[in-house]
């Protein structure tokens, strides 16, 4: 994709989801924290359904260590790895206490230096709590990098680079939320479906999957019959 394809892939994304905001539920910049770590190699609505009680409950890594781990796993007993999550949700809280005040850092390398919190789980709190323009690459973003050509990369890292190289302004605050959206509800990995993309025309992926057929039975009732 050249410049001015890249500036159009964007514009269209934007003008179909002028503010888009991740699908996870939190509260506060710990919160985030807390959900993002949840959500590795689980769904955001996974998540939600766990995190809304616990997060009645629980708004700062104090009140998370006053929890206990038991206590947090009877919250997320359903999320997949939920052990080593409340191990590392715990242990982080009881970092932040005592490195940062109970406040979450600003700067990346602050944060990956948390249990549990790699570069992409930066990435989404820099973005998401403090507005930096940063690309948090997940198996969707990954997908539709290499996959539409907009940024092809053999590691998450290899294509956030190309992003970060790529994007242009105005769209780079937004620019992860809309590939990740893209990717989970259009883009989708198995079957993409390239009949309602947006960006179809802009997009390397050939051939491009067909709309699924309506059945005789489908199409006499469409027709009345």
């Amino acid at each position: 994709m050249n410049k001015a394809q890249v500036f159009d892939f964007f514009s269209r994304l934007a003008e179909a989801d002028p503010h888009p905001e991740t699908e996870l539920e939190y509260g506060n910049p710990y919160q985030l924290v807390v959900a993002v770590a949840l959500s590795a190699q689980a769904t955001d609505v996974g998540v939600n359904k766990a995190t809304r009680r616990l997060f009645a409950e629980v708004k700062t890594p104090e009140a998370m260590v006053a929890l206990g781990e038991e206590g947090l796993k009877a919250h997320i007993k359903t999320i997949g790895l939920f052990n080593t999550k409340a191990r590392n949700v715990i242990a982080l809280s009881e970092m932040l206490i005592r490195d940062h005040g109970g406040v979450v850092p600003r700067d990346r390398e602050a944060l990956e230096k948390l249990p549990g919190v790699g570069r992409k789980t930066a990435n989404v709190v820099l973005n998401v709590a403090f507005g930096a323009e940063t690309f948090a690459v997940d198996t969707h973003i990954f997908r539709v990098g290499n996959r539409t050509g907009l940024a092809r990369g053999k590691t998450p890292l290899a294509v956030e680079l190309k992003l970060e190289k790529a994007v242009p302004q105005p769209f780079r605050l937004h620019a992860h939320h809309w590939l990740i959206l893209h990717g989970r509800y259009v883009c989708k990995a198995r079957t993409p479906e390239c009949w309602r993309c947006p960006v179809a025309d802009l997009c390397a992926f050939k051939p491009k999957t067909p709309p699924p057929r309506t059945s005789a039975k489908g199409r006499a009732a469409s027709n009345g019959g």
